[in-house]
């Protein structure tokens, strides 16, 4: 049975991230200091030679596609975006300690929501429509290997919802421009809605 690699990259560095505020709809670009970043791995890692990039449509992915994947055709995904959070958007968890409602968001459950926001159910249903996407392109194209650059909560979503071995989400938080490998085949996703979990993306040189 033929398998499809892909390889789940997390955007670049932007200033919301080096200020420790939730953004997830905000458009970000990459600071300057996560470009830097991220020509240093590219110096130091071994990215992997891939045949298309699907990227969030969100700037700081689209231009972190660019800079690791030069080369790539570059393929947005609407459904890639990261999650919505709401009124927590823009904000500090400093500024944001003292509301019962982000209280209760912190201690989970795939139903809550911050307010106006989305829950961890909806964005696992959109990571299994990009998923659907993603693979059935690859199939049709014959692309063997492929990269997906997307947002650090969509990469534990999608690894903790669809990956096996079985990950607890808390422990998924890739570094900028880093990741997971993850080898799909038709038969395991059609039958069980799951892929394999390969190991860390890029490699060392």
């Amino acid at each position: 049975m033929k398998g499809y690699r892909i390889s789940l990259i997390r955007h670049g560095r932007t200033d919301a991230n080096d200020k420790g505020i939730y953004i997830g709809r905000t458009d970000y670009g990459l600071s300057n200091k996560g470009i830097h970043e991220l020509y240093n791995k590219m110096d130091e890692y071994v990215y992997p030679n891939v045949a298309r990039v699907y990227s969030s449509p969100m700037q700081r992915c689209i231009e972190t596609s660019e800079i690791l994947f030069p080369d790539s055709q570059i393929q947005t995904v609407e459904n890639l975006i990261e999650m919505d959070f709401g009124e927590f958007e823009g904000k500090s968890a400093d500024e944001l300690v003292k509301r019962e409602d982000f209280k209760t968001w912190l201690k989970g459950g795939m139903d809550c929501r911050p307010p106006q926001g989305e829950s961890v159910s909806e964005v696992q249903l959109r990571i299994f429509k990009a998923l659907n996407e993603i693979i059935y392109d690859m199939m049709n194209d014959d692309l063997l290997h492929c990269a997906v650059v997307t947002h650090s909560g969509i990469i534990s979503n999608m690894i903790a919802g669809f990956g096996i071995p079985k990950i607890n989400p808390k422990e998924l938080c890739p570094a900028p421009g880093e990741g997971y490998d993850i080898l799909i085949t038709a038969s395991l996703w059609q039958r069980s809605g799951a892929f394999e979990i390969l190991g860390m993306t890029p490699y060392n040189a």
